[in-house]
């Protein structure tokens, strides 16, 4: 099945993950946005939100055929502000 996926800010990479045009994945039935992160060779910890067709998911939401996957990360000031 073919996924799309869209990476933003420091999660953008032109040849892996880029966010102007979607990059699009072939994964089997069954994979998650886990699988898909780690085709994209990205780190999980570095995405701190996930958008599966324009609503929030997580690392083990289960990837559809034409799924369209956001993924952004941490920001160090979110980071901070949640420390407290």
């Amino acid at each position: 099945m073919k996924v799309n996926v869209k990476c933003f800010a420091s999660l953008a990479n032109p040849e892996t993950c880029d966010y102007k045009d979607s990059t699009a994945y072939e994964l089997k039935e069954g994979q998650t946005v886990e699988h898909l992160i780690k085709l994209a060779k990205l780190n999980s910890e570095d995405v701190a939100m996930v958008l599966v067709n324009g609503r929030t998911g997580g690392l083990d939401t289960v990837l559809s055929d034409g799924d369209r996957v956001g993924l952004t990360p941490a920001s160090a000031a979110l980071k901070a502000s949640l420390s407290f």
